[in-house]
């Protein structure tokens, strides 16, 4: 049995509170994606575009590698960025700001600043909240990793970690990506490199979803990763190992995919059948980090053919995951160049989100608008919102 839905419903009225000023102006190159000539302003944006039980998100810049880059925060420093982040998006995603080093910078001391700032803009905003991520072998904190603990203190630190994390946002996170990256691309489980599965064995992800169910039992609770796109070995591990905790009552909601893709390679065609098989077992599914990186030319500005190969990835990808009746929570890793993750982490290689570094909106950002605008009058074409 599916769990319910209410997050996403819930949001139409919300939504409805925002203020509907214009929308930063298109401009640049977007054959292929020109809007609809019986449009408005309110359709012009991607959260007015969506159907309404489907939230279209985005990751919300700060912490992690940002605290590197020399510009301040981008959440708390940048109106405009905080302006198209309300007007655009039903849902949004702490890049870093919930992940171990930056929450819980000490043992005995958590750092909820930036976490409460981005939940009371994402209420203030008629937007849901899916929280990243409580389980992972990545940006965890020194004090942590290099810590000498028994079993006995990690499982009490790591359930402390999720009880209180979980907890204090009870009502307020509609999702949580619970065990993030647990496998290997050959589709074995992490036990070198995650130190929870290395130190307490593979029950303790068992342990996490039962101890985050507790802390909030009305939340969704998922897998997630990347380069689980298509059916492969990684992908089948999940699809293996969340049936045996399903055969065990374990409270496991959702499967989700991140996206993080490269014009390098193809686009993943079995996406649509690869989120349906989770669907089936009964799982929420989604898209939750969703980008498409291209090898920039020596002036550092993509061609209009690569503009346009990215727009079809990001068409692609929304499609597969519109077709999915489960799939209602699209959501990509930033809007913005100006605060990318890609080109700190993929030397040569950039121009991954939907808009310039100014704010221009590329090609892709008109393939998703255009895209959910189709889905919106397929699903409701007589209702009181239809563009049409």
């Amino acid at each position: 049995m599916k769990p319910v839905r209410l997050a996403a419903v819930a949001l139409t009225t919300a939504a409805l509170l925002l203020p509907l000023s214009a929308a930063p102006a298109a401009a640049g190159p977007h054959s292929g994606h020109q809007a609809a000539p019986h449009s408005n302003a309110r359709f012009d944006r991607l959260r007015w575009a969506a159907p309404d039980d489907f939230l279209i998100g985005t990751a919300v810049a700060g912490g992690g590698h940002h605290l590197e880059q020399d510009y301040p925060d981008p959440f708390t420093s940048d109106r405009k960025y905080r302006r198209i982040l309300a007007q655009q998006f039903s849902s949004v995603s702490p890049e870093n700001q919930m992940k171990w080093e930056y929450i819980h910078p000490e043992q005995d001391r958590y750092d909820f600043g930036m976490a409460d700032a981005i939940v009371d803009f994402a209420e203030r905003n008629g937007q849901a909240v899916r929280g990243h991520t409580l389980l992972w072998h990545s940006q965890n904190p020194a004090w942590l990793e290099e810590g000498d603990f028994s079993e006995e203190e990690l499982r009490a630190i790591l359930h402390d970690h999720i009880t209180t994390v979980v907890g204090r946002y009870a009502g307020r996170i509609q999702q949580w990506d619970v065990a993030n990256e647990i496998f290997d691309d050959q589709g074995n489980l992490r036990t070198e490199d995650n130190i929870w599965i290395r130190e307490l064995g593979p029950d303790v992800i068992a342990d996490a979803f039962r101890w985050a169910h507790e802390a909030d039992p009305e939340a969704e609770l998922f897998f997630n990763d990347y380069n689980v796109e298509g059916i492969n070995a990684k992908s089948d591990a999940y699809y293996d190992l969340i049936q045996d905790l399903l055969a065990q009552g374990v409270p496991v909601h959702g499967f989700s995919t991140q996206g993080h893709l490269s014009t390098r390679y193809g686009f993943p065609g079995d996406l649509e059948d690869n989120l349906r098989r989770f669907d089936e077992l009964g799982l929420a599914t989604a898209v939750t980090e969703l980008d498409v990186r291209m090898d920039l030319p020596e002036s550092g500005e993509p061609t209009e053919a690569q503009l346009e190969q990215q727009a079809d990835y990001y068409q692609q990808a929304l499609e597969a995951c519109l077709a999915v009746e489960g799939c209602d929570s699209f959501t990509i890793w930033g809007f913005t160049d100006k605060y990318s993750w890609v080109p700190v982490f993929f030397e040569g290689e950039g121009s991954a989100t939907v808009m310039t570094e100014d704010f221009v909106r590329k090609p892709a950002f008109h393939a998703l608008r255009d895209t959910l605008k189709d889905a919106r009058h397929e699903r409701n074409p007589w209702g009181p919102w239809s563009p049409w």
